[in-house]
């Protein structure tokens, strides 16, 4: 079992630059897809991007490809995301999440492939 820790949300101008951490505790983190999602008010919880445990692989959504960036250190039990060149419309609650399976070889974006999850942290992007 893993469980997660968020870290790193804020207020930042239209432009600017956090990254977020993810804390894990479990000693089989290590072979967890991980991913990261987010939930605007009043939407649906999204999918944002995805690292596979395996060779790093990672995915990532429309609305932030080439902006956002994923990783992932074992050796910390940390994952990781960089968002760069931050909207107003990035404004919500981000996620990270564990893949319901261990060593899962292939990457899913549905949240319901992921059964633990962090607790949120805010990040809030102003005009």
């Amino acid at each position: 079992q893993v469980q997660l820790v968020e870290s790193g949300g804020g207020l930042v101008q239209a432009g600017g630059s956090l990254r977020l951490s993810c804390a894990a505790s479990g000693r089989t983190f290590s072979r967890y897809n991980m991913g990261w999602f987010r939930q605007a008010p009043g939407k649906e919880r999204e999918f944002v991007a995805v690292i596979r445990w395996s060779d790093g692989y990672t995915d990532y959504s429309d609305s932030v490809k080439g902006r956002f960036t994923i990783s992932r250190d074992n050796a910390k039990n940390t994952v990781y995301l960089q968002m760069n060149s931050l909207k107003p419309e990035d404004t919500a609650v981000y996620y990270c999440a564990a893949d319901r399976y261990a060593g899962r070889s292939w990457i899913v974006r549905s949240s319901y492939e992921y059964d633990t999850w962090g607790q949120g942290t805010q990040v809030t992007v102003s005009s």
